[in-house]
């Protein structure tokens, strides 16, 4: 196997992060975003959609999305679990994780792809080009501020994101966290439960990468 990373975006710090929890080594290449190596022929050989993550398997397939990867390296290492213990607890990972993907990490990337000059013409990722949209970034930052309330809700009741155990639904919400910094959105010092969890999971030495 092969692992496309790209050490400065968020999305693949998802999958570095789950690689070393699985305690597995796969050889990484280092795929230059601000060089817009992305859009080189031979990588969109590998992935057309010009993004990472890709994991390369050793028959030559290319798995090219953070959820499709980590299922994979789930089935090829399920320990530890990160997807969850039973059937009911993955569904439930599942279901967190796309829910902070969708209200938190894409609403720190609506804000941050349509204010940032390098992405005045890529406000979407892919082969075509499409104009910022200046009216996205406040909605985006609202967006933000609204997941960290209803994070630090969820989790006065329980240590993790999904009962009391680490998943890949802490690792996404790490992720969506750390990656608000670039939208100047911190976690508060009233969102108490949002702040211990963060903490928390930032200690682990997965979450250095």
């Amino acid at each position: 196997m092969k692992f496309y990373d790209c050490k400065t975006a968020p999305s693949p710090r998802r999958v570095r992060i789950f690689i070393h929890e699985k305690g597995v080594e796969i050889p990484v290449e280092e795929v230059d975003l601000r060089q817009k190596k992305q859009f080189d022929t031979e990588f969109i050989r590998k992935n057309p959609r010009c993004t990472v993550p890709v994991l390369e398997l050793d028959d030559g397939e290319f798995i090219t999305d953070t959820l499709a990867i980590c299922s994979y390296l789930e089935c090829r290492f399920p320990e530890p679990p990160l997807m969850g213990g039973d059937p009911v607890q993955r569904a439930r990972v599942l279901m967190w994780y796309m829910r902070i993907v969708d209200d938190g990490f894409m609403a720190v990337a609506e804000s941050f792809r349509n204010f940032v000059k390098g992405f005045r013409n890529k406000a979407l990722t892919g082969q075509i080009g499409y104009p910022q949209i200046p009216d996205l970034v406040d909605r985006g930052r609202k967006r933000t501020a609204q997941f960290f309330a209803d994070m630090d809700q969820h989790l006065a009741n329980t240590e993790f994101v999904v009962d009391d155990v680490f998943t890949l639904a802490d690792i996404a919400a790490l992720v969506a966290v750390d990656f608000a910094t670039a939208i100047k959105t911190e976690i508060s010092d009233e969102q108490r439960n949002l702040k211990r969890w963060h903490a928390s999971v930032s200690a682990r030495p997965s979450a250095k990468l």
